[in-house]
């Protein structure tokens, strides 16, 4: 259990970006130190060689003035001030044999590097600097080799002890420092990591309730204005669309299941009727024919549902032509005139010309067509239906109105449901999905639809669908 933990721990993003963190402050901190090692040791190295060449340089200025005499005993005085195991010099011929010398009791294992001497003599440089190593202790020396003149050379060396003291007690000082500071980095790290994934832990436990049926939780908004609200905000958007859409379709489900098993029943009604009191062949040919109708309003109904489904999903705007809105009222109105004399409506239309759009045509058909067909249906013998086409800035404003009992307030919000059929519309036929195909055709379009009703007096769609230029 306790493994299983702990290998789980390390699979969680917020452990991952603990040691992102961990890493790069540590990467950043030997970087620094190795910026800061650099610049300590060349400091002390520039300043020791700095005071070495001017001890040499003092010492050669004394034997030009006042001769070798004089220049040992100021060596030997300035040797003896420093500190004979601080500093030291040596006196030697360019063959390496030393004439004169400070106290080397503790630099006796210090020699002469003739690399060094020999590049110098042959170079013709002045003085050369050699870091060279202390046989039995743990520090180095610094030594300068400085021509007096073409036959002496002098040796002058530096302890690094108390430097290099210094520059170990600093390596100390920053490995105890990083070794407390990756400590609180980790923490630090963790702490951060675990704060800024807490609104996808939010959306994680969200998301694990609506797997369990839960479809009214939601991600808590901390309102910081940062990526994660961002998130909530956006995924809370998403919970809200596909709560619509569950419900749409739970509605859809239970409206298809009540609309197909009303003619199904019919058919069943009268295939059970005509096989029990059966009189002969023209019975069987009535219930045939009312077979078919029944089969008829069943295939209609569930081609305007996928016409619907194809709409809502997006129209190919390959299929797109420019299309003159009042041509196509027009023509709908012609289709639909003998119904409108059988029902003596009176009829008004008012169409401005080169009103163009771009759409599919026969989609636009329809939706004229499902329009007018709906003021024919719901207006009583002797209305009036006017049917519209004008310019309203940059859109095409079309306009279908008729007389009659209106849509109910409460109705108005829901006639562009799939199935929704109101208590007047129940007595007419139709499955309740033209208004739905409607709504699906302006959509696709980049247009809008109103409705405006009073109840017992009118009912008018309004539709604006964009201009464009026509070709």
């Amino acid at each position: 259990m306790f493994f299983a933990r702990i290998s789980k721990l390390r699979q969680s993003l917020a452990f991952r970006l603990t040691v992102w963190y961990a890493v790069i402050f540590v990467l950043s901190s030997t970087v620094a130190f190795a910026l800061f090692y650099l610049l300590i040791t060349q400091v002390i190295r520039q300043k020791t060689d700095a005071e070495l060449l001017s001890q040499a340089n003092g010492l050669s200025h004394i034997h030009l003035l006042q001769g070798p005499d004089m220049m040992r005993r100021a060596a030997v005085l300035k040797a003896q001030a420093t500190g004979e195991q601080k500093m030291f010099f040596r006196l030697f011929y360019p063959s390496g044999v030393s004439f004169a010398s400070s106290n080397m009791t503790y630099w006796n294992t210090i020699g002469i590097d003739r690399y060094a001497v020999d590049a110098m003599v042959e170079g013709g440089a002045s003085y050369r600097y050699v870091t060279q190593r202390v046989p039995g202790e743990s520090y180095d020396a610094r030594v300068i080799y400085k021509r007096i003149n073409h036959s002496i050379l002098l040796q002058m060396g530096y302890s690094l002890e108390s430097e290099e003291r210094l520059v170990q007690t600093f390596e100390r000082t920053f490995l105890v420092t990083m070794v407390v500071l990756l400590a609180v980095a980790v923490i630090i790290g963790w702490f951060m990591a675990r704060r800024a994934l807490s609104g996808v832990a939010m959306v994680t436990r969200t998301a694990r309730q609506i797997s369990e049926n839960d479809l009214e939780s939601r991600v808590p908004v901390l309102r910081r204005d940062d990526e994660i609200d961002q998130l909530a905000v956006t995924f809370n958007q998403m919970l809200d669309r596909i709560q619509q859409l569950v419900v749409s379709m739970r509605q859809m489900n239970d409206n298809i299941a009540h609309d197909l098993r009303s003619p199904i029943t019919r058919i069943r009604g009268l295939a059970e009727v005509t096989l029990t009191h059966s009189a002969g062949a023209e019975d069987y040919a009535q219930m045939a024919g009312n077979t078919i109708e029944e089969c008829d309003r069943l295939l209609q109904m569930i081609n305007t549902m996928l016409a619907i489904s194809r709409t809502e999903a997006g129209m190919d705007p390959a299929s797109f032509q420019v299309v003159d809105m009042a041509v196509v009222a027009r023509e709908a109105c012609v289709l639909f005139q003998p119904l409108a004399e059988d029902k003596a409506i009176e009829w008004h239309f008012a169409m401005e010309e080169g009103r163009w759009v771009s759409g599919d045509p026969p989609m636009l058909q329809r939706m004229v067509a499902n329009l007018i067909d709906n003021a024919i249906k719901y207006t009583p013998e002797g209305g009036r239906v006017h049917v519209g086409i004008r310019a309203d800035g940059g859109s095409c404003e079309m306009t279908v109105e008729n007389t009659g009992p209106g849509i109910p307030r409460e109705d108005q919000a829901k006639v562009f449901q799939r199935f929704f059929r109101g208590d007047q519309s129940r007595s007419q036929g139709g499955a309740g999905l033209g208004l739905s195909l409607v709504y699906a055709i302006v959509t696709a379009h980049g247009g809008s639809i109103n409705l405006e009703s009073l109840p017992a007096r009118y009912t008018r769609f309004r539709i604006r669908l964009p201009l464009v230029a026509p070709l």
